[in-house]
């Protein structure tokens, strides 16, 4: 028996979009909640703050991690037990995708140490609506003032090829936002916020196109 099945709204492309780097390191959350030190979740470690308990796990593009040689990616889930106290203070509670790179991972970028820059840029940089000051505000009062971020953003506004070849083009000439003098950018990515669909383009050949020809 055939049933009705809707065709879905039809999206519109000229809204706008979020370019911002590409980092080349490896894709991390980091997923904060209130817990009961009776109801320990798995794989997390609990944390007390300001008279409220907390629970943290990490994990990396494809599993939960924790520290441990042969558990951890790149230390990361060490690096959030470790800190645990400051990220509630910085991020709250929720789930925080973003990009854990420097030093030993991939392209390292030149960099001493490793940081985590999230991906989203504008839950980052918002003021809270209760009037408490944005994540990257907290972060400069704490330890991880230069360990904690956001992916740098190059340009924000109505959907442009133009804008985002242009964006490819600076990084090629003048090299990566994150990691200034370092020479080897990725790409960037873009977020379309009526779709919620993000999209890469890199400087490899794999997105050699009308950019490169504008280089």
């Amino acid at each position: 028996m055939h049933e009705f099945i809707e065709w879905p709204k039809t999206k519109r492309l000229f809204r706008d979009i979020v370019v911002t780097e590409k980092l080349d390191g490896t894709n991390s959350a980091v997923h904060i909640s209130q817990a009961d030190y009776n109801d320990v979740p798995d794989h997390a470690t609990l944390v007390g703050v300001d008279g409220t308990v907390y629970a943290l796990s990490a994990q990396s593009r494809k599993r939960i991690i924790t520290p441990g040689k042969t558990t951890d990616n790149y230390g990361f889930a060490g690096w959030v037990y470790d800190n645990a106290a400051d990220l509630v203070r910085i991020l709250g509670e929720g789930l925080h995708f973003g990009e854990w790179w420097g030093s030993g991972i991939q392209r390292g970028y030149g960099i001493a140490g490793r940081r985590f820059s999230l991906f989203n840029t504008e839950r980052w940089y918002k003021t809270g609506e209760d009037g408490l000051d944005s994540m990257a505000t907290r972060a400069g009062t704490t330890a991880l003032f230069d360990q904690i971020d956001a992916v740098p953003v190059l340009y924000s506004g109505t959907f442009s090829e133009q804008r985002i070849t242009d964006a490819l083009h600076d990084l090629k000439t003048f090299g990566s936002k994150a990691a200034p003098g370092f020479r080897n950018p990725e790409g960037v990515c873009v977020y379309h916020t009526q779709t919620r669909g993000v999209f890469k383009v890199t400087l490899d050949n794999n997105d050699a196109g009308k950019w490169e020809a504008a280089a």
